[in-house]
């Protein structure tokens, strides 16, 4: 099975990853375009949910909440973050655009220890990461000082010609502190949107070894291993990061034959 799930083109969803299409246990993921009034309907009977308002406005409606006019920006590729909705298990919702916009519906298992809210742009952290040419800029939409059960979500913009989630890093064992088990999903948006990133996911036994070509919209599943992205000069990168496994924590491990990156002078 390809690691790789090609968007569509037209139509409402642009992609979906379920554990079962993913043959894993915690991550879902759905990317959805909506017209003015088009609706999207969220139910989720065991897993918590993240909606994420990457660009164009809609509104959120739950049995008991009305979240009207929420989106700050056209593009994903503009310098601010976005809104976001967290959504407990058993929560049903519509999502209904208000103009043209794009959603992103983050999932993992939990038991409704926590409320559902209204995540605003102020909110989230934002920050750079790496040196050099593998300078990349961060988003935390919901991270682990956040509430939530098992879900992580995080937002990247990868300038052009930067390598970006480098040095390859993985978390897929339980080793804590040093490292945790989590599956991941990038949802890739490009800019200008005809081009193209390359992302790799490998082990170090090599058992998983993919390297592959992304286009805008292009979801890339990592249920272990490393995973490295690089964006030709030209174009920058966004991505959309959806984490989950059995214990709610993000630490990584480097790979040790790149590690020596980190300490290079510039």
């Amino acid at each position: 099975m390809s690691l790789l799930v090609k968007a569509s083109r037209e139509g409402q969803t642009i992609a979906r990853v379920t554990p079962e299409t993913a043959a894993w246990r915690y991550v879902g993921f759905a990317a959805y375009r909506l017209d003015t009034n088009e609706v999207v309907h969220i139910n989720e009977p065991a897993r918590e949910v993240c909606i994420v308002v990457l660009s164009g406005k809609v509104d959120i409606d739950t049995p008991q909440h009305t979240w009207a006019d929420i989106g700050s920006r056209d593009s994903v590729f503009e310098e601010t973050s976005p809104y976001a909705v967290y959504l407990p298990p058993g929560t049903t919702a519509i999502v209904r655009g208000k103009r043209a916009s794009e959603v992103g519906v983050a999932s993992a298992p939990a038991k409704g220890e926590f409320p559902a809210r209204l995540i605003e742009p102020a909110q989230m952290k934002r920050s750079a990461r790496g040196r050099g040419l593998n300078t990349r800029y961060v988003c935390d939409i919901l991270p682990q000082t956040e509430a939530a059960e098992s879900l992580l979500v995080v937002e990247v913009k990868t300038p052009s010609g930067h390598a970006s989630s480098y040095p390859p890093h993985k978390h897929d064992t339980n080793n804590l502190p040093i490292e945790s088990s989590l599956e991941e999903t990038y949802y890739h948006r490009l800019s200008p949107s005809q081009g193209f990133a390359f992302q790799r996911v490998y082990t170090d036994e090599r058992d998983i070894d993919e390297s592959m070509a992304v286009e805008d919209h292009d979801v890339v599943m990592v249920p272990r291993g490393y995973h490295p992205v690089v964006v030709p000069y030209g174009y920058d990168s966004y991505y959309l990061n959806v984490m989950a496994g059995p214990t709610r924590v993000w630490h990584f491990k480097n790979d040790p034959k790149h590690e020596w990156i980190i300490n290079k002078d510039e």
